[in-house]
């Protein structure tokens, strides 16, 4: 192996492992650059900036980080009115238990109940590592850290450092990392996990393929880089690219197609999270931006024929300014607050954008409905609330400005800009996390040996989730994760001959894609990546967003998979463009993950799946929402079919759907022996061979775990400790 050129990387380059220098290795007949660590962490978000710094603490020094866009993902450029973190409560007098936080995490259906129990218990600790580090989490005067409640809490366990939670902490994380001397690859578009068989018959990870994104495509040297590694902790955030109309920023993609194409199993991916956003620029507009009550308007899309249009179906001026406020903090869509509650105000936004072609604006500058606001109209829980904050006057922004000045301010600050004072703001029904993802055990590795995901991109939650606890979550994912590497999972990694070996048909397959795709541009195809990535996030928006039905995710299952299947033969890129080249694997990570997500959903449905969490599955023998007011309160309605659905009302709280994609000529992943044969046994959503070019999704459902009994005698838990960490 000899030394070749230095990929472009962020932080300083001096420290214990400055040294991770890329070498030239032969793979297959290809000389490429590799770097070799125990250790990748894959995304510089909150969570992928912990575990490099958790596992560098526990003693693994020797690790690196690698990422498409240091200063893109969500942790960093997403938030809203009051970014919420969950943990353990800190402060006062109300009883709490890491027992207790635990059942309230595993009541939100389907989350196994060692995760639940780990997020309970790290809670405390991840939190007070990132005030240590100085995330400036509001404290009184005693040092106790003060908190809130927010949505689906018992306690008050929820607390904030505002809009910007998240950037606070990868701020403080990426100081930590830096100051340890962990370096980064930037500018790094992952392609696609390699693997090896373990030891015990399962894969094994054994690297990572990446395309450099900041280097020239001219053959001078190579594009793709490759790491070695034992460890690859995945960090990459949930797959937010499938989806057109999302409150995710820019630069935030994912990359789970990369992971099910290596094996990975996937875990609840149906149960994603929509809400009201903005979009452009992208935020959500929750707590106060809906508690002051702004007007909704619809338009045509050149703007004209303004229309009022909750008034359509929620003609009671009281219920309707009540409705508006209680997506304050009922701000995520909730199937079960559809009926008659404030979720119906999500619909009705959605069957403006999506069903009538219209847009959606929050309008601040006039009182819905009538011009002079009359506060004697709203439910007692409003009017109290607003009495308290001193708003019960004027206009939506008059009361915006009182109530929270910064909230006003974001939009001017952002680009595009909108004056919230002259401005209306244009809103949909976003995509905005994915409470499903890569499954992970109790120490947030996947079947894949040595492959963690952390953060978004691991399944660890359930159907619904306490406000903050995704923050929580990727703090204790990362932190478990990296507790396990560094007592279990310290070897090097494989020698080179291993590595090659490994790793050449994952190169050359990357090479023939490009070497396909640039080709037909060559001979004069125009480029079509663009148009792939738009069309797949168009059509997921539109069939398989917060309404579906079996039919809309046919539809599009229909379709994503034959653009999969063709796809070494449909792209075309550019060879000068090196975002041409890029979006080459970009695109093909989305369809896969769409692919396999799609076909989780169809399996869902024939599975008896209804309505649950943050999505409406149309039922024809089901009910409309009601007109809930007066002596017509339990009156449908009139509003179209595809809004007709049953509640689960928890059928599968028990229950954890389990994916895997099998490639072509592969086989279906072995039933877990240990476990009840009748949840186990893997199934095709449908009959299809694994010839298929597109890959063969199958399924299976199988008991969650539940949350493990106590062990808390001091004396068998410290012996443990002793022999072990109790890592194990």
């Amino acid at each position: 192996m000899t030394q070749t050129d230095v990929p472009t990387t962020s932080g300083p380059t001096a420290g214990p492992t400055a040294g991770h220098e890329p070498v030239t290795l032969r793979v297959g007949d290809h000389d490429v650059p590799v770097v070799t660590a125990n250790t990748v962490v894959v995304g510089t978000g909150s969570a992928g900036f912990c575990a490099a710094d958790r596992v560098w603490e526990f003693g693994q020094t020797d690790v690196v980080m690698v990422a498409d866009k240091v200063h893109a993902g969500a942790s960093r450029n997403a938030g809203s009115d009051k970014q919420t973190y969950y943990k353990l409560t800190l402060s006062g007098g109300d009883p709490d238990s890491v027992r207790e936080m635990a059942g309230t995490l595993f009541s939100g259906g389907a989350m196994d109940g060692d995760n639940a129990l780990a997020e309970a218990a790290l809670s405390a600790r991840g939190f007070l590592h990132l005030c240590d580090l100085g995330v400036p989490f509001p404290q009184n005067r005693f040092g106790e850290f003060i908190g809130y409640k927010t949505d689906h809490d018992p306690r008050r366990r929820a607390t904030s450092v505002g809009p910007y939670t998240s950037r606070s902490m990868v701020e403080q994380l990426e100081k930590k990392v830096h100051r340890n001397g962990t370096r980064i690859f930037d500018e790094c578009r992952v392609v696609d996990v390699v693997t090896r068989p373990g030891a015990d018959g399962r894969p094994e990870v054994a690297g990572l393929l990446v395309l450099r994104t900041d280097v020239p495509h001219d053959g001078a040297q190579s594009p793709f880089l490759l790491f070695r590694c034992t460890n690859l902790v995945y960090a990459t955030g949930g797959p937010a690219g499938m989806y057109a109309t999302r409150v995710f920023p820019n630069g935030q993609w994912g990359a789970s197609g990369a992971a099910y194409r290596a094996g990975v199993h996937g875990k609840n991916l149906t149960e994603w999270q929509f809400g009201l956003a903005s979009t452009k620029p992208r935020w959500n507009v929750s707590g106060t931006y809906m508690q002051v009550l702004p007007r909704f308007v619809s338009t045509d899309a050149d703007g004209g024929d303004e229309r009022e249009f909750l008034l359509e179906a929620i003609p009671d001026y009281g219920r309707l300014l009540s409705l508006v406020f209680l997506k304050g903090y009922q701000w995520p869509f909730d199937i079960r607050k559809a009926l008659d509650g404030s979720s119906l105000v999500d619909l009705l936004v959605y069957r403006e954008t999506t069903l009538r072609g219209r847009r959606v604006f929050l309008d601040f500058r006039r009182n819905p409905v009538q011009e002079t606001f009359d506060p004697s109209a709203l439910s007692p829980e409003a009017y109290e609330y607003l009495d308290r904050a001193g708003v019960l006057f004027g206009t939506p922004i008059e009361r915006l400005r009182r109530m929270n000045e910064p909230a006003y301010q974001f939009y001017l600050d952002k680009n595009p800009y909108v004056d919230l004072e002259t401005q209306m703001l244009e809103v949909d029904v976003c995509a905005q996390h994915n409470n499903g993802g890569l499954v992970v055990d109790a120490w947030w590795q996947s079947n894949v040996a040595g492959l963690f995901p952390v953060g978004e991109a691991g399944g660890a939650h359930g159907v619904y989730r306490p406000g903050g606890a995704a923050l929580n979550s990727g703090q204790v994912g990362a932190t478990r994760a990296a507790q396990y590497i560094a007592a279990r999972r310290t070897d090097a990694p494989v020698d080179d001959e291993g590595f090659a070996a490994a790793a050449a048909p994952v190169l050359g397959g990357a090479l023939d894609l490009v070497g396909r795709a640039t080709g037909r541009a060559a001979a004069g195809v125009p480029d079509n990546t663009g148009d792939l990535l738009r069309d797949v996030q168009v059509l997921m928006s539109a069939k398989a967003g917060p309404v579906r039905s079996a039919a809309s995710i046919h539809e599009a299952l229909v379709q994503v998979h034959d653009w999969l299947s063709r796809y070494e033969d449909l792209v075309t890129a550019d060879a000068g463009s090196r975002r041409a080249v890029n979006r080459t694997f970009l695109v093909r990570d989305i369809l896969t993950s769409a692919y396999v997500y799609l076909s989780a959903m169809a399996d869902y449905v024939a599975h008896g799946g209804r309505s649950r969490g943050s999505v409406l599955y149309t039922d024809p023998a089901g009910d409309l929402p009601h007109v809930g007011h007066g002596e017509r309160a339990d009156e449908e309605l009139d509003l179209p079919g595809v809004f007709r659905f049953r509640l689960d009302g928890g059928a599968l709280d028990d229950e954890v759907q389990e994916t895997a994609w099998v490639p072509v000529g592969g086989a279906a992943p072995a039933s877990d022996a240990e476990a009840d044969p009748a949840l186990v046994e893997w199934a095709p959503v449908a009959a299809r061979a694994t010839d298929d070019p597109a890959g063969t999704p199958v399924f299976r459902w199988r008991a969650r775990r539940p949350l493990p009994d106590d062990d808390d005698f001091f004396e068998n838990v410290w012996r443990r400790f002793r022999e072990d960490g109790n890592v194990r």
